[in-house]
């Protein structure tokens, strides 16, 4: 017998779907992260080319999963919005499941970029996923769940790399057959255990208009203090990006660190975020409220921005790094504060519009951050700085900070007077 549905008020804090929404968000981050190792040998046996012309297309690859995943978030979102949460989230990960197997068997660099646009396309699933969890989580609790997503990327990126790394020595297509089988299953799963969360009274009509980045931001920016609310989330998550975008070059180039040390300390990173956003913010949220959560984790990322562009031996990574997961407990706490902003009915077009932002900023913060270590770090440097980009980052963060503080009065004035 298959899930039900049509949305039951007992899905209110019912943990097994949001344990399957969960999941879905490790399956899919897990897929990214386990073709990490093997995209550029892959590159270099379709293309035939160097390594430093392989890293072009793998640019070009990234840059066409986040711009597809930037114009489709909306879309994917709206239509959740009409038809239900549940067939969207389904319908992507039997769809993922087939594009790594077209990935897996690429010939030329033309079928690997299409495949690299569909997963874009079925990224945008994870605006579907946060509103499943806005719809079957009361306001007070919502906070701690996003948590539990943000949790799940983060397992989901310390398990990808780690397992591609390992089938790597099957091939360079073996990941992919891996990244296959895991969506495929959890799909399978999924149809038998995943209930639909959006009652029918609480759907509304599909519209073009709101279906698409522009459409969905001016709908949501009319709600109190979003527009710059929204505006405050991209300087942040520009700034975020840092991580995946320098963390190898910048370890390598400062304290001549191995794979093996990059790679260990991205684990520590990863766990210790897991840690934050499973336990952390259940001691944190209750405390200080989200408004100042969100605040003190702000001015939290500038000072572990200042600690690592300013770092002089490797032994300070070790330090600050489990303490700049911490920071990660902004996430959560922010898409509380506008889900809560946001009617029942809005949620995926909310989470869409999130999404879109979160891929605008994939595509431009690593053509910031590496222009910005390559020329503090090439012969002609008129200062020798690997951690340059931290403090670019540190710049974007006080924009951040300055945005939210004056908008402050404004959010909470929205949400009292909204109940």
């Amino acid at each position: 017998m298959t899930a039900q549905t049509e949305a039951d008020p007992e899905l209110q804090d019912n943990r097994l779907p949001i344990f399957f929404v969960v999941l879905t968000i490790v399956v899919d981050a897990m897929g990214f992260g386990i073709i990490m190792p093997v995209l550029p040998d892959l590159i270099r046996e379709i293309q035939g080319v160097d390594l430093s012309d392989a890293a072009r297309w793998g640019g070009i690859l990234l840059a066409a999963f986040a711009a597809t995943q930037f114009l489709l978030s909306p879309t994917v979102g709206n239509i959740s919005d009409r038809f239900g949460r549940r067939p969207v989230l389904l319908i992507a990960l039997a769809a993922l499941a087939v594009d790594y197997l077209i990935m897996a068997q690429a010939h030329t660099i033309w079928l690997l970029l299409l495949g690299r646009i569909i997963a874009g396309a079925l990224a945008a699933t994870y605006a579907t996923a946060t509103a499943y969890v806005a719809d079957v989580t009361t306001r007070e609790k919502r906070a701690e769940a996003f948590g539990l997503i943000s949790a799940g990327f983060g397992v989901g990126f310390i398990l990808g790399p780690a397992l591609g790394g390992f089938l790597a020595e099957f091939g360079a297509r073996a990941p992919f057959y891996a990244s296959a089988a895991i969506a495929g299953l959890s799909a399978i799963a999924g149809y038998f255990i995943l209930p639909e969360s959006l009652a029918h009274s609480k759907r509304r009509p599909f519209q073009w208009r709101r279906a698409n980045p522009l459409g969905g931001f001016l709908q949501v920016k009319q709600l109190p203090g979003m527009g710059w609310m929204l505006v405050m989330l991209f300087f942040f998550m520009v700034a975020g990006m840092i991580y995946p975008t320098i963390w190898v070059y910048y370890t390598q180039a400062s304290f001549g660190w191995s794979e093996q040390l990059v790679g260990i300390s991205l684990t520590v990173y990863g766990v210790a975020t897991v840690v934050v956003q499973v336990w952390l913010i259940r001691l944190i949220l209750p405390r200080l409220g989200e408004f100042q959560t969100l605040l003190w984790a702000l001015v939290l990322d500038m000072v572990i921005f200042i600690c690592f562009g300013l770092a002089s031996h490797a032994w300070m990574i070790w330090v600050i790094t489990p303490i700049a997961a911490v920071a990660s407990i902004a996430t959560p706490a922010m898409n509380s504060i506008m889900s809560r902003a946001a009617g029942e009915d809005q949620q995926g077009e909310l989470q869409g519009v999130v999404g879109s932002i979160s891929a605008v900023a994939s595509v431009i913060s690593p053509l910031l951050m590496a222009e910005t270590f390559r020329y503090f770090t090439n012969e002609n440097a008129p200062i020798f700085l690997p951690g340059a980009p931290f403090f670019l980052a540190l710049a974007l963060i006080i924009v951040a900070i300055t945005i939210y503080v004056l908008i402050l009065p404004r959010l909470r004035a929205g949400q009292e007077g909204g109940g």
